[in-house]
């Protein structure tokens, strides 16, 4: 993931910060407890694509 983009993006629901998880391909929002998926290096910044973080997560 570009360093770059990565310091633009921002959570769509609570625009927040997000981290890169790179083992599993996500962008996490930690405030939101949620994930967004990179598919084919794009992040995919959609709500209903998005799934919740586990509690050990």
């Amino acid at each position: 993931m570009d360093k770059t983009l990565l310091a633009i993006l921002a959570c769509p629901i609570c625009k927040s910060s997000i981290q890169h998880q790179a083992a599993t391909k996500e962008l996490i929002c930690l405030s939101c407890r949620l994930a967004y998926p990179i598919q084919d290096d794009i992040p995919v910044m959609l709500a209903d694509e998005a799934r919740s973080l586990a509690n050990d997560e």
